[in-house]
């Protein structure tokens, strides 16, 4: 859980001066300063998409396998693959998703926002270059709760594109007399390139061991809460989107509190 998140502060209290490129007095150096971070997410998708065109789904073992004759690789399977295109600090990524299945429309449940709170179960893998690390470097097969503003934007926006599930219930309605069991779930498989995932343009990733990576998501969408309101103020989070970009998270129109975003200011609906 703890590499999807991508809230770092506790352990980079007092940091952001010591990585400052005007701070030369601390004498550090900044290993990706030359890095030029167009350039990178172009060779990214050229890596994603050289992977994408080695491998297919195999849907008995529900896994990513390296392509035989016979199958069709994950990119021509254009009726499950879709390509987003992000931009992100001005630069223009793309996200792929693979559709396992997409998951039915319940009757209260669509797809998330990116600002929605979502449950879920997951795995993922580092791709270097184009070869798929063998070991998870993060899983959750229990079920964890997340929002969608506070991941990495490859998760952000990757989930989406699926739908929630549903609890399972007795025959006459009532809450299923046994575990805890989600029907109709929303389940893909997300190819984030670096610039979506730990980029080191943020120093806040420079100590993780998946800086510039590209990585791939097995994910399963259980659950979501739909208009999530992350100050209580009635006005769903989605909809506090004063400039109409998209992204509620860089909206600040209360001049008395200019760092608190509208999403998280109940003065602001």
């Amino acid at each position: 859980m703890n590499k999807i998140k991508n809230i770092f502060l506790l352990l980079f209290l007092g940091v952001a001066v010591m990585y400052s490129c005007d701070d030369d007095s601390s004498g550090f150096v900044n290993p990706f300063a030359d890095i030029n971070y167009e350039e990178l997410a172009i060779s990214d998708n050229d890596s994603l998409v050289k992977f994408l065109k080695n491998n297919y789904y195999d849907e008995s073992l529900d896994s990513v396998k390296t392509l035989v004759s016979g199958k069709t690789s994950l990119f021509d399977d254009k009726d499950n693959l879709k390509s987003l295109t992000v931009i992100d600090n001005d630069i223009e990524h793309t996200l792929y998703v693979y559709s396992r299945e997409e998951g039915k429309p319940v009757p209260t449940k669509e797809s998330p926002t990116v600002m929605d709170s979502i449950y879920v179960k997951y795995s993922g893998q580092a791709i270097l270059n184009t070869t798929l690390q063998t070991t998870n470097f993060d899983s959750n097969e229990v079920g964890v709760w997340f929002t969608l503003n506070a991941v990495i934007k490859g998760w952000t926006h990757g989930f989406t594109e699926l739908k929630g599930g549903e609890l399972k219930k007795e025959a006459n309605g009532d809450v299923f007399n046994g575990p805890i069991t989600y029907l109709n779930t929303g389940k893909g498989i997300l190819f984030i390139p670096s610039g979506l995932a730990y980029p080191s343009s943020n120093t806040n990733n420079f100590t993780s061991n998946l800086v510039n990576t590209n990585l791939m998501f097995y994910i399963e969408l259980l659950d979501l809460v739909e208009d999530t309101d992350h100050d209580n103020d009635g006005t769903p989070s989605i909809n506090e989107d004063a400039d109409g970009d998209g992204d509620p998270t860089n909206d600040f129109s209360d001049n008395s509190n200019p760092t608190l975003p509208d999403y998280l200011n109940p003065n602001i609906k």
